[in-house]
């Protein structure tokens, strides 16, 4: 009799989990805003540049791409995540229990090396913004660079330290009023429209080259894996083993609003900037917003503009610490051998807090090309961990066996191997 009861009572709670998974909540929409703030900063600073500077009609097929891209790479490697007996495992955790110890370690130290260097890049980002709006919209004269940097990336790295409730809340603060902004200065451009891009047709060979070689910052412009782990902890925990379910539709949501936001404001620039314009914009190691506000006579993109980049900025570096963060202390239990409960110990998170800011504060003084950092260390690993290793896992896990056989797994391999190649492409 009391087998019977606590089977009914198990059947009671995965049919309420299977309802819960159903019904879009309010915790749905904050996640779905983290991970749009975790990716939309790459998306909207550096994106027009590389992909605009190969004209307008290899972007329309970029765009074309980009949407089935990030959903399926996302959905797998949540599926992923998703797939382990243990409730609390987070992605370092998980490649251990499928792939065993020394393909974890090293898997681990991969996911790490896919994230590490975005968190790099903004602050590298946000140090150019901020100094770029001082000195040309305040008329100030430009700070010392190790103290700007210093100053700011302390800042940011001040959220992460309150806490994952008290960021996602930073975020969805920050989101809103981001997307507004963002689609009204996607729509204010459109006066300044040139129609010499719909013009400029490439030849074949270049057409394809360059949407070959621009998939990585494509992966790169769109890419919330960093999130995705906590993310999927965070549904195991609360929906069980219909967590998957629940991630698929908010990440199919979450995609939906990256493409239209994100791409409105691509085309939007490509068409009112030149090809000129945009070499420029790389030239100078500066997000495309701050361009526009140092060229355009109105006052509303020469002071909102910086404010979104610097939004922006601020709102991905969050999701990109926290799973930089995760691969970190991964990597240390795994090469130490350290348990769980000794993880949590004060000195191995000031050792990460320290590296972080050490790390990311000698990489902002020094200045380093955002755009190299992006095609020659974040779109070729991010495609390695994000498409490669979930499918790689859907072929060899058992928990992963209802996945194999569908076109859309062949679909997300190639475009991880496009973009891997792509680098090689690039150096030739």
């Amino acid at each position: 009799m009391h087998r019977e009861q606590i089977k009914n009572q198990d059947v009671l709670i995965s049919t309420q989990n299977n309802v819960n998974s159903a019904t879009w909540t309010t915790k749905d929409t904050t996640w779905m805003l983290s991970l749009f703030g975790t990716a939309v900063g790459a998306g909207i600073l550096f994106l027009p540049i590389n992909a605009g500077m190969g004209g307008f009609w290899p972007l329309l097929l970029m765009a074309a791409l980009i949407g089935p891209m990030t959903y399926l790479a996302h959905r797998g490697l949540s599926r992923f995540v998703c797939s382990s007996a243990k409730k609390n495992s987070d992605i370092t955790e998980v490649v251990t229990e499928h792939f065993g110890e020394g393909a974890g370690r090293a898997i681990t130290l991969l996911y790490f090396l896919a994230i590490y260097p975005i968190v790099l890049i903004y602050a590298v980002g946000i140090t150019n913004t901020v100094d770029s709006f001082m000195v040309h919209q305040l008329g100030l004269t430009s700070p010392p660079r190790w103290l700007l940097s210093g100053g700011l990336i302390i800042a940011m790295m001040s959220v992460m330290m309150a806490g994952e409730q008290f960021m996602l809340k930073v975020t969805q603060l920050l989101v809103y009023p981001l997307v507004g902004i963002l689609a009204f200065m996607s729509l204010y451009l459109i006066p300044d429209w040139k129609i010499d891009a719909l013009l400029s047709v490439p030849s074949t060979g270049d057409f394809l080259s360059t949407v070959w070689l621009t998939i990585p910052v494509l992966i790169f412009a769109f890419n919330h894996s960093p999130a995705i782990s906590q993310f999927s902890v965070s549904l195991k925990r609360e929906h069980g083993e219909h967590a998957a379910a629940k991630a698929d539709v908010i990440l199919r949501n979450t995609t939906l609003m990256l493409v239209g936001f994100v791409m409105l404001f691509v085309f939007s620039c490509v068409l009112s900037l030149s090809p000129t314009q945009l070499t420029e914009a790389k030239t100078h190691n500066l997000p495309i917003l701050s361009y526009l506000a140092n060229m355009h006579q109105s006052d509303f993109v020469s002071y909102f503009g910086p404010i979104i980049a610097f939004v922006a900025i601020i709102s991905s570096f969050f999701g990109h610490y926290m799973g930089a963060r995760e691969g970190l202390k991964g990597l240390i239990t795994k090469q130490f051998k350290v348990d769980a409960q000794q993880t949590a110990t004060p000195k191995i998170d000031k050792f990460i807090i320290a590296f972080m800011f050490l790390t990311c504060w000698g990489v902002a003084i020094l200045n380093p090309s955002i755009l190299g950092m992006i095609e020659s260390l974040g779109g070729p690993v991010i495609a390695a961990i994000l498409y490669l290793m979930p499918m790689y896992a859907i072929y060899k896990v058992p928990a992963l066996k209802a996945y194999r056989g569908r076109l859309s797994n062949l679909f997300v391999i190639f475009a991880g191997l496009l973009s891997i190649t792509a680098i090689l492409l690039g150096l030739f």
